[in-house]
């Protein structure tokens, strides 16, 4: 049996390191050569769509400012990221990503609710529109977010940046096709209510990847668990460990937008070595839920009141082994 005194269980063991982020300069070379991309078009888009005196355009570059912003934060924020822990910033810059992610998710919303407001105003005041320089416009944007996308995809999906990228620019295909659908029935029709309409359509597409934007950084900011973990699940897989007699003051909290870290307290059977349970748990975690950031405080059962009676905070949820189950 191993003493009460060798159960001192710290963050590392021997052998154990905790992976942090590896640099990799050519995601930011193929978001830098998407963001060229996007901004040339959107340049050349702003002019089209004042000559044309279309709001669906003039939408369509406002979405595509957010897409260069987007990209250009995502190239900041990945740098930033790639720093290791160091001063009073214990787990590094990992949250950078989503607090750029976080904000481009607001600036989506706040544009939604402009061109929003706009194309109401142009439904009930509509405006003579040059369809066939919309249709024009819309089809060579078509095929610079794809371009764009294409280099994008490139870079790491793991980060929410790249990720509030990609689908921005899979958004602005879209708007595209609405938009080169508006050109077209104000080019074969003269309804020029079609052009304000596609906008709308924008601005809902706006609005959608902004919510699904500001979500996910909540996620990060309010230390939830990672997407597809469930806290209660994972104590009670511990739990069922063999030499594990009860697991509590589980937290598992997401540290950035690819990364996640968790901590518990664990009872071990009196007959069990600690350290070996803890290394056995480590293993699980890492190997069964990507999770390599674990910090276990580990002792013997026995010590069960002792510890109870000086936790600072409640247990919260206590999970327990098969065999010591009512």
């Amino acid at each position: 049996m191993t003493r009460r005194s060798d159960c001192v269980t710290l963050d590392n063991v021997a052998g154990h390191e905790h992976a942090h982020p590896v640099p990799r300069a050519g995601d930011r070379r193929w978001l830098l050569a998407a963001l060229a991309v996007v901004l040339t078009f959107m340049a050349a888009e702003v002019v089209a769509g004042l000559f044309a005196q279309s709001l669906a355009l003039v939408a369509d570059a406002g979405h595509m400012l957010t897409d260069a912003a987007a990209l250009l934060v995502a190239v900041i924020a990945s740098g930033l990221a790639d720093r290791p822990p160091r001063g009073a910033y214990t787990y590094g810059f990992a949250r950078v990503d989503a607090l750029s992610g976080q904000a481009n998710g607001i600036t989506l919303l706040l544009l939604a609710a402009w061109f929003t407001v706009e194309g109401v105003r142009r439904l009930i005041d509509p405006s003579a529109v040059r369809g066939g320089v919309v249709a024009l416009v819309a089809v060579v944007g078509l095929a610079v977010n794809l371009m764009g996308t294409w280099l994008a995809s490139h870079a790491d999906r793991a980060s929410l940046n790249v990720r509030g990228v990609l689908a921005h620019l899979i958004t602005d295909v879209w708007a595209f096709v609405a938009t080169l659908l508006a050109g077209l029935v104000v080019l074969w029709t003269g309804w020029s209510r079609a052009d304000p309409i596609a906008s709308l359509l924008v601005a809902a597409l706006m609005a959608w990847t902004g919510v699904h934007l500001v979500q996910a950084a909540g996620r990060v900011f309010l230390e939830a668990a990672p997407q597809g973990l469930d806290p209660q699940e994972l104590g009670a897989e511990l739990a069922a460990v063999e030499g594990v007699a009860q697991v509590h003051d589980l937290h598992v909290w997401v540290l950035g937008s690819s990364a996640a870290a968790m901590s518990a307290h664990v009872l071990v059977q009196p007959a069990f070595d600690c350290h070996e349970i803890a290394a056995s748990l480590r293993t699980r975690l890492a190997e069964g839920h990507g999770l390599e950031h674990v910090t276990l405080q580990v002792d013997h059962e026995e010590q069960q009141l002792h510890d109870a009676d000086n936790c600072a905070d409640a247990h919260g949820t206590v999970h327990l082994s098969p065999a010591e189950q009512p």
